[in-house]
């Protein structure tokens, strides 16, 4: 079933272990299913060991923000049980703080790449470098699309939590400020996280930016050039 597919997925990318571990660990969450499903569910989606799609990263160097568009982080947020998930794919600019949202039903590889092109477009500045996790909907396809489109992809860093720490902390704000006051329902997200997302970037005054919002930011750098 499509529910347990997803929470399949959801705990291998949360915990990063086997098939019977897994297995053990969806038991205890009261998600009964067979250990042959899990490992079908994996194989499909190229996550058994080697994957030609998970091999280990490569991590170069960590780019100075110094402007904006030089680094920019992106992720996914997983809402509610996995019978009644929504998921959030998230964007930020780690120089200005400009960030960018949609919700969506799943998620995959080929949904990330469209997240990625429809930001480009809605971003008042060029993309150079974006950094994500070690999720599936990143992996090596993505990474192929992504250098294709003349950017460099990053992973971040194994047990470096502070690599993504800016993104981590919009995540939250994201849910506390705009999701978690609202019904669990795609289309109306979909309303409105576009007038928060404008309120977050135009109004909404950031200590990390010295009270500045994040388009005065882009301003400034702008203008200092």
């Amino acid at each position: 079933a499509p529910n347990t597919v997803s929470a399949i997925l959801e705990y291998r990318k949360k915990y990063q272990r086997g098939a019977e571990v897994l297995q053990e660990l969806l038991r205890q969450d009261g998600i009964l299913v067979s250990l042959s499903s899990v490992k079908r569910t994996l194989r499909r989606n190229e996550l058994t060991y080697p994957s030609k799609w998970k091999r280990w990263h490569r991590y170069p160097p960590r780019p100075a923000p110094e402007s904006p568009g030089i680094l920019v982080e992106i992720d996914t947020v997983h809402i509610g049980a996995p019978t009644e998930r929504l998921y959030l794919y998230t964007l930020l600019d780690v120089c200005s703080r400009w960030a960018y949202a949609i919700p969506s039903l799943r998620i995959s590889t080929h949904r990330s790449l469209s997240f990625v092109d429809e930001t480009r477009m809605t971003a008042p500045f060029t993309f150079h470098t974006l950094q994500s996790d070690h999720g599936s909907e990143f992996s090596k396809w993505f990474t192929k699309r992504i250098l294709e489109r003349g950017l460099s992809h990053r992973h971040s860093r194994i047990r470096t939590p502070n690599d993504n720490a800016h993104l981590e902390r919009f995540n939250r704000t994201i849910q506390d400020e705009c999701i978690n006051r609202l019904p669990r329902n795609f289309h109306i997200w979909k309303k409105e996280l576009p007038e928060y997302l404008a309120w977050y970037n135009e109004k909404r005054p950031h200590l990390g930016l010295g009270l500045k919002t994040p388009i005065q930011k882009i301003a400034e750098v702008i203008t200092s050039y």
